[in-house]
């Protein structure tokens, strides 16, 4: 019995791709696994230690081609892997848990961010690529956001800057909120529920919005995570709608990449494990683990951004770039609170 002539070569082919991806798969592994103890040692957000970790050692991706391949990998697959598996902590659950109001409240800051957004980056002069991606990451789930939304929006020469530039500033953003926004809950006198759905409504990312509700109260906590998740699910439609709006406008990719199909298929594997997760399929366990595998993928998926980013492009980003995420956060906010005022 003799091997079948293409069976060597092609073994040695996808041995030499695994030897090729292996040392910047590692090095960014290792880099999410510092951002990891640096925040559960320091209270440092894990998301922006990996970002400036993987930014300290670009120079991996200056010196050669060593960790570049597996770099890229962790930046565009282990990234899609990670939004994915956000899927198992969506339950359709969550929406009827705080009635239409609230989750109308949630769609209309959206859409209305989205709108601001676009608005206040013609009036600054910035493009419509950044006014997407920070308008997205504002309203929707932060640093998760802006990566998933830089997935399938045409690629420029600005576009690692761009997504650099709005992880950076939405996790410092949420820091900051998670620190002032319990503290204007209480000078305003809202009730648990209004403060939950306003801490959840408006903060970034998943775990500043945990921090900053379970720091009034447990109730106001869970009311907050639970607002929070119902943001995250509004991710999938949001990269669906986008990507077939960004097909029907024309939008030409700049790199020379492959578009991204109409459907892509990181937003399928969402969607199909929100559903199992919401017919009760996904234990308890099994769901714990998923959501733990997402965040490392996330963190790994941010450290190789940061190594494919030089910072010195960072540092060169405008003043009215900063500006304009920062309108969106204080946009986001006014319209939550403002709803929460009229409608609980």
């Amino acid at each position: 019995m003799t091997d079948h002539p293409a069976t060597m070569p092609r073994l040695r082919g996808i041995l030499g791709r695994a030897d090729a991806l292996w040392p910047g798969l590692l090095v960014c592994g290792l880099a999410a696994l510092a951002a990891q103890f640096l925040s559960d040692h320091y209270g440092a957000p894990a998301m922006l230690m990996a970002l400036l970790l993987g930014l300290s050692l670009h120079f991996l991706v200056e010196d050669g081609d060593r960790c570049a391949a597996g770099i890229g990998l962790a930046a565009r697959t282990v990234l899609r892997i990670g939004v994915a598996l956000l899927g198992a902590r969506i339950s359709f659950e969550l929406f009827t848990e705080l009635g239409l109001p609230v989750v109308g409240l949630v769609i209309g800051a959206l859409a209305a961010t989205m709108g601001f957004g676009w608005l206040a980056a013609r009036m600054l002069g910035r493009g419509w690529r950044l006014a997407i991606l920070t308008a997205g990451a504002v309203s929707i789930c932060g640093a998760s956001a802006a990566m998933a939304i830089a997935a399938v929006l045409p690629k420029n020469e600005l576009s690692e800057r761009n997504l650099s530039f709005t992880v950076f500033g939405v996790t410092l953003l949420s820091t900051v909120a998670m620190v002032l926004y319990p503290v204007i809950a209480t000078l305003l006198g809202l009730s648990d529920l209004q403060s939950g759905v306003f801490l959840g409504g408006t903060i970034h990312d998943v775990a500043q919005v945990v921090g900053a509700g379970f720091s009034v109260s447990d109730a106001v906590g869970e009311t907050a995570t639970t607002l929070k998740l119902i943001r995250v699910s509004m991710l999938a439609p949001f990269v669906l709608i986008l990507t077939l709006a960004l097909r029907g406008a024309g939008a030409q990719d700049q790199s020379g990449a492959k578009r991204p199909p109409i459907l892509p298929g990181f937003v399928i594997a969402f969607l199909i494990l929100a559903l199992i997760n919401s017919l009760g399929w996904i234990p308890a366990p099994a769901q714990a683990l998923l959501w733990a595998l997402s965040k490392w993928a996330m963190l790994t998926a941010i450290a190789a951004v940061g190594m494919k980013t030089d910072l010195r492009r960072i540092l060169s980003v405008p003043p009215q770039s900063v500006v304009l995420i920062f309108l969106e956060t204080l946009f986001i906010a006014g319209v939550v609170l403002a709803g929460v005022m009229v409608l609980l």
